[in-house]
């Protein structure tokens, strides 16, 4: 899934303003400027559309976990892991949202998108391990819907 589309339905699943992703990218440890945001939440045809690069999405994945949840200065800050996999994002807003495996389901079930336990434990293995699975853009939309619906009501 592009980081464009993971950015737009964030921003819209909290509601939040242009403003507020600048502050949220900055918590991850990027500058970006309210024109870029303004540029990443277009559609990629519209005019003045500008990709998400990677290092961004990640900064805004790790500063959306330090909004929802708060900064622990007495831990090292983890590292990136870039490319930005669809893996990756689901990880970053399952740490985000404080949500549980039984959080995962309720949220995968409601968006008419259920699956078994081992295909989602297995969206969470490590890239290598012998059960890990790519999370595929079906799935990460689902999943972003979901959970725009358990968020916004």
């Amino acid at each position: 899934m592009m980081n464009n589309d993971v950015l737009r339905s964030v921003r819209y699943m909290l509601d939040i303003s242009d403003a507020k992703v600048v502050d949220i990218i900055k918590l991850g440890g990027h500058e970006v400027t309210k024109a870029d945001v303004i540029a990443f939440t277009k559609k990629d045809e519209e005019e003045g559309y500008e990709p998400c690069s990677d290092e961004i999405m990640a900064s805004f994945l790790d500063g959306l976990v330090f909004f929802k949840r708060g900064k622990d200065e007495s831990r090292p800050a983890v590292a990136t892991e870039l490319p930005m996999t669809n893996n990756t994002v689901l990880k970053k807003l399952r740490v985000a949202f404080e949500l549980k495996e039984e959080d995962m389901h309720a949220i995968l079930k409601a968006a008419e998108f259920p699956v078994s336990k081992p295909e989602l434990s297995a969206l969470f293995r490590k890239f290598g391990h012998t059960n890990y699975r790519a999370c595929g853009d079906q799935f990460l939309r689902n999943f972003l819907k979901g959970l725009t619906l358990r968020v916004r009501g």
